[in-house]
């Protein structure tokens, strides 16, 4: 029996021609189109959130968007000439991606709910339902390579186009998922993806991009958190050296480097340099005062051999960040102190630190402080 790979299609350009690709290739392929139980709030504005309908006609809108995603569905089924399953991720969704990114922002942290979808859904329950039908991988549109060695070790790659090289969102996968990663794009750059898109005639259904938070419109996180329940909580705004400079909003409204919203005239502008949680305070100071020298990052996944000694790495600190040259010092089995070649900017506790040996990403972990 010739083996089958799924393909996980959002509707996007992306996974739109990487499953081109891959049945181009003569795969045996099935399509797999996962809904996480936000996409009324996001067709839909003037329903807040699914989770606490505010309207009569929540039913009705509910079902309309089901019909509305269905008929997409079909759109892309039809135009790649494969059939695709829809699996319901509502549950694990909410609890795995949402519910983590509202208890980071509640500690002061500023969360990536993509590094944990990938993890835990698209390479989790959607990995896991795709094997129940039998697949033997699962595919997807990222901009990455993963590659196995002669001791059937996986490694994980940049994709070859260094402005969408989606690596630093798959740092989180283990052995076993990347076993079972198939990334089509890895060796393409994005206009060559749309150059197939326009020649063949392949039409997404949306031009979101995939690192645009799916769950919340125009990235208004401050909106999305206090429909989640995340009340304001006024508080004071000092500067490092404590002088009181005014009130806040909440401090769910800010994270580090922010600029705006501080609302506190000066000569200079002020940025958030950190945020007190125990104190609802918030602490601004100059462009100078968000150099930082290392940082610390816990929860590391080793995607191979960890290093038992300092190496010198290259890590991103965030996706649009530039990989800086760095010293990784490993203490204990997943947490690591990184010592920055030259002290960079905005260094934000909550986001994701990934750790690279020339194309290679050998792990990545959450930064703590």
């Amino acid at each position: 029996m010739t083996q089958l790979t799924a393909i996980a299609i959002s509707g996007g350009v992306d996974s739109l021609i990487a499953a081109y690709l891959l049945k181009r290739q003569g795969h045996n392929l099935i399509g797999v189109h996962f809904i996480t139980g936000y996409e009324v709030a996001l067709t839909h504005p003037d329903i807040k959130t699914p989770a606490s309908p505010e309207t009569n006609s929540y039913a009705t809108t509910l079902s309309n968007t089901e019909d509305y995603i269905h008929r997409n569905v079909s759109n892309l089924a039809e135009q790649l000439g494969i059939c695709i399953e829809i699996i319901d991720c509502s549950t694990e969704f909410k609890k795995n991606v949402v519910d983590n990114f509202i208890q980071t922002y509640k500690t002061g942290k500023t969360p990536n709910p993509c590094m944990v979808c990938n993890a835990s859904i698209k390479f989790g329950t959607v990995l896991n339902f795709a094997c129940k039908m039998g697949a033997t991988h699962i595919a997807t549109g990222h901009y990455a390579r993963v590659i196995k060695d002669r001791k059937n070790r996986y490694h994980l790659l940049k994709g070859i186009d260094p402005q969408k090289d989606q690596s630093y969102f798959l740092a989180l996968l283990e052995q076993k998922q990347l076993a079972r990663a198939c990334f089509p794009l890895g060796n393409l750059t994005k206009p060559e993806v749309l150059k197939i898109s326009n020649e063949k005639g392949l039409k997404p259904i949306t031009n979101k991009e995939s690192q645009d938070i799916c769950f919340i419109q125009e990235n208004n996180y401050g909106y999305f958190l206090e429909q989640q329940g995340v009340k304001p909580n006024p508080g004071l705004i000092k500067d490092v050296n404590g002088n009181l400079l005014g009130k806040h909003r909440g401090l769910h409204l800010y994270t580090i480097g922010q600029r705006r919203g501080i609302n506190c005239p000066a000569s200079e502008p002020y940025y958030v340099v950190s945020i007190d949680t125990k104190q609802n305070l918030l602490i601004v100071g100059s462009k100078q005062d968000l150099l930082f020298e290392k940082c610390k990052v816990i929860k590391i996944n080793w995607i191979n051999q960890e290093p038992c000694s300092p190496i010198k790495v290259y890590v991103r600190v965030r996706y649009r960040h530039k990989a800086i040259e760095s010293i990784l010092l490993p203490i204990g089995n997943s947490t690591a102190i990184v010592k920055f070649k030259e002290p960079q900017l905005s260094i934000t506790p909550g986001q994701s630190a990934v750790f690279y040996i020339k194309d290679e990403v050998i792990g990545g972990g959450w930064i703590e402080s």
